[in-house]
């Protein structure tokens, strides 16, 4: 019983789909939220921001796909590994002197709630 923490990877699963089909209807716009100043207005910036959008939609699915294998420690794993893309657009915000508030409340936020659904999974620990 991995209720809680399935339920956190479901939402997370379809909330980077979400943002990747953003970036990809949409880049400019998606852009907005991630923390860093807006890049310098060329034709083929909305190009290289859907390439985001694309392994957002990845990430998303991979995680779906594991969630249909009814395995949760694959879940947990997958959950895990994939934290490293929060953390690491959290570091890269804060490190651009980006905001600081996108930086810990979206993406460190994010990485949190990921390894904290990740963790019982893992460990055959239910919370429900």
């Amino acid at each position: 019983m991995h209720g809680l923490p399935l339920g956190a990877a479901l939402l997370l699963a379809l909330a980077i789909i979400g943002i990747g089909i953003l970036y990809l209807l949409n880049p400019m716009i998606a852009i907005r939220s991630f923390g860093l100043p807006l890049p310098e207005d060329s034709a083929n910036i909305a190009w290289w921001l859907r390439l985001k959008g694309v392994r957002d939609i990845a990430s998303g699915l991979i995680l779906l796909a594991f969630m249909a294998s009814n395995f949760p420690r694959g879940v947990g794993i997958v959950l895990l590994v994939e934290a490293i893309i929060p953390v690491g657009d959290m570091l890269l915000v804060l490190a651009a002197k980006g905001s600081v508030r996108s930086a810990l409340g979206i993406h460190g936020l994010t990485a949190v709630i990921m390894i904290l659904a990740a963790i019982p999974m893992m460990t055959d620990v239910p919370l429900t």
